[in-house]
């Protein structure tokens, strides 16, 4: 059996992830959706709402497993007996930062490989940034994440309430 962990913080996840998530699913036996709780970023959800949305996301997929984690990497794939990380790559500028990850990460556990998946055409202009920008605009995203993240979104902004609408960027990686 080969276990596969599809890291990341999905802050929100959208179809961008759920599209890598489920072609990886047709590779490996079982694919771990692992939603880092402690990014060195600032996040709009919690920890445990960025969970609840991954797992509400696959809820009756039988592939997937959602959990959340913390430290490193490589260390929560030994702990689960991942062989493989998943990542997407977006554009060519992802490349480098990716490979960096993967040599950074067979370096501290050579037994894991890397496997990237190019985004699909259609997705390629996603990132979490970009869905947190539109909504917290009042933007439509019904086309970049699932009803349940869109509504999660909404409630969200909502509770800030005005003057604090606007969610800062900080990377182009998400």
């Amino acid at each position: 059996m080969v276990r596969a962990v599809f890291p990341g913080t999905f802050d929100p996840i959208h179809y961008g992830h759920m599209d890598i998530a489920r072609r990886a699913a047709r590779l490996f036996d079982e694919v771990i959706i692992a939603v880092y709780n402690k990014p060195l970023k600032n996040l709009l959800f919690t920890p445990e709402e960025r969970l609840k949305l991954v797992q509400q996301t696959f809820f009756a997929e039988p592939k997937f497993t959602v959990v959340g984690y913390s430290g490193l990497t490589v260390e929560f794939c030994k702990n689960v007996g991942a062989q493989v990380i998943i990542r997407g790559l977006r554009v060519f500028s992802d490349f480098e930062h990716e490979f960096r990850m993967a040599l950074a990460n067979h370096r501290l556990y050579p037994d894991i490989e890397m496997i990237a998946l190019i985004t699909s055409e259609q997705h390629t202009f996603l990132s979490s940034s970009t869905v947190r920008e539109i909504a917290s605009l009042g933007g439509d995203i019904s086309s970049m994440v699932p009803l349940h993240v869109a509504e999660a979104l909404k409630k969200k902004f909502n509770e800030l309430g005005d003057g604090q609408s606007v969610v800062p960027i900080t990377a182009l990686r998400d």
